[in-house]
C-alpha cells in the first residue's frame, strides 16, 4: 500500500479533528470536578452500574487516576444508561474501611463518554498506598486498592512491578490476571492487546476457543464500547485492575491487526480506517484509567509518556503504532528485504525518537526501562544460514532500533531494559551493539512476556522456539506457557520472573515461575538467578 505522505497526513487530521471535536470538549469535561447542577447527583439504577469493575493509573508522587464506568447493562448501546450526565462521588481513603478518608470528590459521567470516570485525584502522599470506591446514588462500587509513586528522587530500596500483554477473550480464562492480584507490586504495565477486534471465532486457538465474542468484528463506536465491556466483564480482570496502579499503552488489536498509522492491514479503505482508528481510541480511552493528556483529538492520542519512581526506576511509555511507516516488504517474514534498512523510515516516528532519547539522557533513574510492543532484539526466524526477519517488529526498522542503540552507549544509559509484549511467548534476550557478531558489547537486555490468553493453550517448548534459540544466539530463554512476568528491582540487581499456568481453556490453573533472571546493576547482561 502506498506510504500517505506528512501533508496528506496533516490534512486528513483536520477534517477528522472536526468530525471529533465535540467528543474531545466532553471528554474534557469528563474529567473534571463538577462545578454546576447539570449533572443527576441523586440518580436510580434499575441494576448495578459497577458491572465493569474499578481501576487507577498513572501514579504521580501526590495522586492518581481513578477509573470506572457507569454500565447496568454494558451490552447495550446505552450502556443501560439514560442520554444524561450523571455525578459519581469517589473517596480515597487510608484503610479499606474507609475510617481515615484522605480525599473526596465528584466528577461527571457523560453519556457522550459512555458514563466512563477519569477522577485525577491529588493531594495524596507520596509512596503511599491508599483504597478508593465510587458512589452514583445510592449504590457504592467495589473498592480498589491503589499507591502513590515516591517522590522525585527519593531514595527507594526496593520496587516491584509486574507486566502483561495480549489476552484475547476466545481463547482461553484469565486466570493468570487472579493470580497477578494477590502479588505484592508497586505498578502493573499492559503493554497492548487489551482486546481483540475479531467477530465470533474469526481467530481460532490451537487448543479452541473456550469463550465467544459478542457482535461482528468491530468497527464502530458502539462495536469497540461493547468489546471491551464485555473484556472488563472478566472477573480476574477486573481483581488484578483493582489491585494496583495499572500503566497502559495499545498495540495493534485495540484497533485492527497490524496496522501502521493511517494503514490498516487489509480489506479497508482509508478513509473508513481512519473513522474505525477515532472510533477504537475513544472507547479505549473511555475504558481505560488514562489522565486528561490521554484524550483522542481526532485521529490522534497522546500515549508515550514516562512514569518515574523515586531514583530506582524510570519507565519511558512507547507508541511503535501510531507513528510508524507502514511495514516493509508486505508486511511478512522475508528475507533480503531492503526498505527495512531505509533510515527514512520509523516504527515511532521521529519526534518520539527524539523524546525517547532526550529522556533517557537526562534519567537520572538508577534502572531505565522502556515498555513498549514488540520484539527489538534481532529475531532471525530461519534455520538455515540466510536470514529471515519479520517487518511488523523493530527488524523491519532497523535504523530505529540503530538509532535508539547508539544513543543508549554515546549518553551511556543506565541499566537499560526493554520490556516487550505481542510475541505470544516468553522469552529473554541480550541487546548486542552487533547482534550479528555474539562476542560484540551487550548494552541492555529485554524481556518479552508471553500472553495473558492468546493462543490458547501454549507449552513448554515448541519447534518454533527451538529454531529460535538456534538462530539468535543472543536469545536466552524461550517458552509459550501463558501468563505474565514479575520484576524485582534494588539497588544492586534486578529479577525478572516468568511466571506461567499449564493451562488457560478452562479456568483455575495454577501459577509457577518456569523461568528466573538476574540482572547486576552497571553490568548489562542476563544470568540465570
Amino acid at each position: 500500500m502506498d506510504r500517505i505522505t506528512e501533508r496528506e497526513r496533516t490534512l486528513t487530521r483536520r477534517r477528522f479533528l472536526g468530525v471529533g471535536g465535540l467528543t474531545t470538549a466532553a471528554v474534557l469535561l469528563g474529567t473534571s470536578t463538577i462545578n454546576s447542577h447539570q449533572a443527576l447527583a441523586n440518580p436510580s439504577f434499575l441494576d448495578d452500574p459497577f458491572k465493569l469493575g474499578v481501576a487507577s493509573g498513572d501514579p504521580l508522587p501526590n495522586g492518581v487516576v481513578l477509573w470506572t464506568r457507569l454500565a447496568p447493562d454494558p451490552f447495550d448501546p446505552s450502556g443501560g444508561m439514560p442520554p444524561e450526565a450523571f455525578g459519581v462521588r469517589y473517596e480515597v481513603a487510608e484503610d479499606p474501611a474507609f475510617q481515615r478518608i484522605r480525599q473526596r470528590g465528584t466528577v461527571e459521567a457523560m453519556p457522550e463518554l459512555a458514563h466512563s470516570v477519569h477522577a485525577e485525584v491529588t493531594g495524596l502522599l507520596p509512596g503511599r498506598e491508599y483504597y478508593y470506591r465510587f458512589k452514583a446514588g445510592p449504590e457504592i462500587s467495589p473498592v480498589g486498592r491503589t499507591k502513590t509513586a515516591p517522590a522525585v528522587g527519593e531514595s527507594v530500596s526496593a520496587f516491584k512491578f509486574a507486566f502483561a500483554s495480549c489476552q484475547m477473550y476466545e481463547h482461553g480464562y484469565f486466570t493468570a490476571y487472579r493470580h497477578m492480584a494477590s502479588e505484592d507490586l508497586d505498578v502493573v504495565l499492559h503493554l497492548g492487546d487489551s482486546i481483540y477486534e475479531h467477530g465470533p471465532n474469526q481467530y481460532r486457538a490451537a487448543s479452541g476457543n473456550v469463550r465467544q465474542h459478542i457482535g461482528p468484528e468491530v468497527s464502530s463506536l458502539f462495536d469497540y464500547r461493547r468489546r471491551h465491556a464485555q473484556y472488563r466483564t472478566d472477573p480476574d480482570l477486573q481483581a488484578a485492575h483493582a489491585a494496583f496502579p495499572w500503566i497502559v499503552t495499545l498495540d495493534d488489536h485495540e484497533i485492527d491487526n497490524n496496522w501502521a498509522d493511517e494503514i490498516p492491514e487489509r480489506n479497508q479503505s482509508i478513509e473508513a480506517f481512519r473513522q474505525r482508528r477515532i472510533n477504537a481510541f475513544q472507547a479505549y480511552y473511555e475504558h481505560m484509567p488514562l489522565r486528561s493528556s490521554a484524550v483522542p483529538h481526532g485521529l490522534d492520542m497522546q500515549l508515550y509518556r514516562r512514569a518515574t519512581f523515586g531514583d530506582m526506576v524510570e519507565f519511558s511509555v512507547l507508541d511503535t503504532r501510531q507513528y510508524r511507516d507502514d511495514q516493509a516488504c508486505g508486511d511478512g517474514v522475508d528475507v533480503d528485504c531492503a526498505d527495512r534498512l531505509d533510515p527514512s523510515r520509523s516504527i515511532m516516528g521521529f519526534e518520539q525518537e527524539r523524546w525517547l532519547s532526550d529522556g533517557l539522557g537526562r534519567s537520572n533513574a538508577r534502572w531505565n526501562v522502556i515498555a513498549q510492543q514488540v520484539v527489538m532484539a534481532q529475531f532471525d526466524h530461519s534455520s538455515g544460514p540466510e536470514q529471515a526477519f519479520q517487518n511488523d517488529i523493530w527488524d523491519g526498522y532497523k535504523p530505529s532500533r540503530d538509532r535508539l542503540f547508539t544513543g543508549l552507549i554515546e549518553q551511556n544509559v543506565r541499566n537499560p531494559v526493554v520490556l516487550t509484549g505481542d510475541v505470544h511467548r516468553n522469552l529473554a534476550m541480550d541487546l548486542k551493539s552487533d547482534f550479528d557478531n555474539p562476542d560484540s558489547t551487550t548494552i541492555g537486555v529485554e524481556f518479552a512476556g508471553t500472553s495473558i490468553s492468546s493462543g490458547g493453550d501454549g507449552q513448554d517448548t515448541d519447534a518454533s522456539g527451538l529454531t529460535f534459540l538456534a538462530a539468535n544466539p543472543h536469545f536466552k530463554f524461550n517458552n509459550t506457557l501463558r501468563g505474565y512476568v514479575r520484576c524485582s528491582l534494588t539497588s544492586s540487581q534486578g529479577r525478572t520472573d516468568y511466571r506461567v499456568l499449564p493451562y488457560v481453556s478452562q479456568p483455575g490453573a495454577p501459577v509457577s515461575t518456569r523461568k528466573s533472571f538476574i540482572v547486576e546493576e552497571g553490568k548489562p547482561g542476563l544470568q540465570d538467578a
